[in-house]
């Protein structure tokens, strides 16, 4: 017997309409019966058992350490239009996933339509900063948008910083040596690479395009930057200053707490499932005319 059935109750929806993410860890998914099943002796966030996933229901299947995953089991998932990403405890790390073929084109040809319009890219572009900051720019020049977004965050970190009573000279950042910096500025590195994890799993679960981003550019992940920036100003700070707190506090290695304070605030605050929400809210997406069952028949 099953021990139960993980994820939403509603089956058989389109891809553009789901909204579930499955976590799974220390276990192995496989296929018996034509139903995918996960089995694991517990240890993890589940509890020992062998569970039923509805992989018809939910976007993408999040496997974590010490799991493995049958040839059955992602064929079953490529046919239903589910994904399945390799992460890291708490999604803090994103290390892969396989292409997703959804069953709608929607999410990036909106993308695609928005991004190749100049006008139309920096709209997308104002309106991130308009979720991020509660406010819209009137400027349609994108230079003069990331200086007025790099002041503000500014104001941001030096205000976490008080609220957490840390030690605050600056955001100083050496790429040859990350670990050159103090304690806080090290805590938003590691915090900011979690973030960039928690994205890559929102962007993989829509099937958007990473590499066509509103606000960065050059980077192959530019549309994950983007999303993960979303949240630099108010979530990524928690979870970098409560753990540089923490760590010195107790002299517990920073990058440790940094992913530990990660994966803790990532379930409490959803910031997967919102971060898909804001994706939508910003490719217009629940905009977009449902296809007919003759439109995906053909």
């Amino acid at each position: 017997m099953l021990a139960g059935r993980l994820g939403l109750d509603k089956a058989r929806i389109p891809h553009a309409d789901r909204h579930g993410l499955v976590w799974l860890d220390r276990g192995r998914l496989e296929v018996e019966d034509g139903c995918l099943r996960f089995i694991t002796a517990g240890g993890g966030e589940l509890a020992a058992g062998d569970y039923q996933i509805p992989h018809q229901a939910v976007s993408i299947v999040l496997l974590g350490p010490g799991s493995s995953v049958t040839h059955d089991a992602l064929r079953l998932l490529a046919r239903h239009g589910c994904a399945l990403a390799a992460i890291g405890e708490g999604a803090v790390r994103f290390y892969t996933a396989s292409p997703l073929m959804p069953d709608s084109s929607s999410a990036a040809r909106a993308q695609v339509a928005l991004w190749a319009d100049l006008k139309s890219r920096m709209e997308v572009a104002r309106a991130m900063f308009a979720l991020r900051f509660g406010e819209f720019v009137l400027t349609r020049d994108i230079e003069v948008l990331r200086g007025q977004e790099g002041a503000r965050i500014k104001t941001s970190y030096q205000l976490a910083a008080q609220r957490f009573g840390l030690p605050w000279n600056g955001r100083k950042y050496d790429r040859d040596q990350p670990d050159a910096s103090d304690i806080p500025n090290q805590a938003i590195n590691h915090a900011g690479s979690a973030m960039t994890a928690a994205a890559s799993v929102a962007v993989a679960a829509l099937a958007a395009i990473p590499q066509l981003g509103f606000v960065h550019e050059d980077s192959g992940q530019a549309f994950v930057l983007d999303i993960a920036d979303l949240y630099r100003h108010d979530i990524l700070l928690e979870i970098a200053f409560g753990a540089a707190k923490e760590s010195m506090q107790t002299s517990q290695p920073l990058e440790r707490m940094v992913r530990r304070h990660a994966a803790k605030i990532f379930r409490q605050k959803a910031v997967i499932p919102n971060m898909i929400d804001k994706i939508k809210i910003l490719l217009h997406l629940d905009d977009q005319p449902k296809a007919s069952s003759e439109d995906k028949a053909n």
